[in-house]
C-alpha cells in the first residue's frame, strides 16, 4: 500500500484511539492507533450522576468494534513530540486562524504554534522541520520531524483480536 493510500485510510476513519506510544530506538517514535465508530448497537454504561441519566438515555458509545482498522505510524527520527490530553489540547476542526494544515485526523502543518515553538527553542537542524498532529479521542500527539511517518494498516479489529488471543 502506498503512503498516500495509508494516509487516506487513516483520515477516512471516523475516530481514533491511541493504543500505544513507544520509542523503539533512540529518537524514533512508534504510535499504534485504532479506528473507532459510534456503535449504535452498544450501550452507554449508567453514570454515577443521576442528573446525567436523561442525557445519556439515547447515547451510543464510541468504540473500536469488529472491522475497525489498526494503524502503525513510525518516525525513524523525530525532533520533538508532545502528547496532550484531548480536553485541553488544540484540536479545533478548522484550527486557529494563524495556522495552516491539511488532513483530518493526521494533520500536516505548514504553519503552527508547535512548529514556531520548536523552531524557537531548538537549533542545529539539518533539514526543514515538519509538523504532524494525530487527533485521537484520548490524546493529541504533535510530532516535529524531518520527514513524514511510515504508515502501515495492520489489520481490522477481528484480525487483531485473534492475534492477541
Amino acid at each position: 500500500m502506498t503512503h498516500l493510500a495509508a494516509v487516506e485510510q487513516l483520515n477516512s476513519a471516523q475516530y481514533l484511539y491511541l493504543r500505544e506510544l513507544s520509542e523503539p530506538h533512540d529518537n524514533s517514535l512508534k504510535l499504534l492507533v485504532e479506528e473507532a465508530i459510534v456503535n449504535s448497537s452498544g450501550l452507554v454504561k449508567p453514570s454515577e450522576m443521576p442528573e446525567l441519566d436523561a442525557v445519556l438515555k439515547d447515547a451510543s458509545p464510541i468504540e473500536s468494534v469488529e472491522g475497525c482498522k489498526e494503524f502503525e505510524l513510525y518516525w525513524k527520527h523525530y525532533v520533538a513530540y508532545l502528547v496532550t490530553e484531548e480536553l485541553v489540547g488544540s484540536n479545533a476542526k478548522d484550527g486557529y486562524d494563524d495556522e495552516c494544515f491539511t488532513g483530518k485526523l493526521l494533520r500536516s502543518y505548514s504553519k503552527s504554534h508547535f512548529l514556531a515553538h520548536v523552531a524557537h527553542d531548538t537549533g542545529g537542524h539539518i533539514e526543514p522541520i515538519q509538523h504532524y498532529k494525530l487527533v485521537c479521542l484520548n490524546h493529541l500527539i504533535d510530532v516535529a520531524a524531518y520527514s513524514p511517518p511510515e504508515i502501515r494498516v495492520l489489520a481490522s479489529r477481528s484480525d487483531t483480536q485473534a492475534r492477541r488471543q
